[in-house]
C-alpha cells in the first residue's frame, strides 16, 4: 500500500506541474512529449494521473475520521 501511495503521489505531482505549465506558458508538456492530447500515451498519462487523484482520496477521507498519523500508514 505504501508503494502505491508513493507512485500515486508522484503522478499527482507530475499532473500538477503539467497544469502549472499550462497555466503559465500554455504548454501541455505531456502532450508535447507523447504526441498531442489525443495520442494514446498522453491519454494513458492523463488517466493515470486522474486515477491517482482518486486513490489519494482514501487517505484524505481516513485523515478526517482517524488520527492523521494512522491514516498515513495505510
Amino acid at each position: 500500500m505504501r508503494a502505491m501511495n508513493i507512485i500515486t503521489l508522484l503522478l499527482i505531482i507530475v499532473g500538477g506541474l503539467n497544469w502549472l505549465l499550462i497555466g503559465l506558458f500554455q504548454l501541455d508538456l505531456v502532450a508535447a512529449i507523447f504526441g498531442g492530447q489525443a495520442a494514446l500515451l498522453s491519454r494513458i498519462i492523463y488517466i493515470l494521473v486522474g486515477l491517482s487523484a482518486l486513490w489519494q482520496l482514501m487517505p484524505l477521507v481516513k485523515s478526517f475520521s482517524e488520527d492523521e498519523a494512522v491514516a498515513q500508514r495505510h
